[in-house]
């Protein structure tokens, strides 16, 4: 479809899972793993208040800078990643296209 983008999900190192993501329905990266099946807590439901969608961002598009309640949020997380990001923040547009994360460790 055209409004649709691919976002890659790394399971394990070198193995790569493509989601196909509509961007016309305003949806969140959060909403689309747990869409798929990943285990995804969510449980304020992406308010950005618990930390449980938390991802790390290998590669891929420029994201919007993360607002000041998602690096709160970020900062009372035991182990922080240089691409740690809250997956309930990041909303798929089409520059989301290609993006590629790796879900964070539990606990992490």
């Amino acid at each position: 479809m055209e409004n649709d983008i691919r976002i890659y999900v790394e399971e394990m190192p070198g193995q790569r899972r493509e989601i196909i993501a509509p961007t016309d329905m305003g949806l969140s990266l959060m909403e689309v793993l747990k869409a798929d099946g990943y285990d995804i807590q969510a449980t304020c439901g992406g308010m950005a208040l618990c930390a449980t969608c938390h991802v790390e961002v290998l590669s891929g598009p420029a994201l919007p800078e993360p607002e000041d309640a998602e690096l709160d949020m970020l900062e009372t997380l035991p182990v922080v990643l240089e691409g740690s990001r809250l997956s309930c923040q990041i909303r798929l547009t089409p520059r989301t296209d290609g993006l590629v994360v790796r879900l964070a460790p539990t606990g992490a």
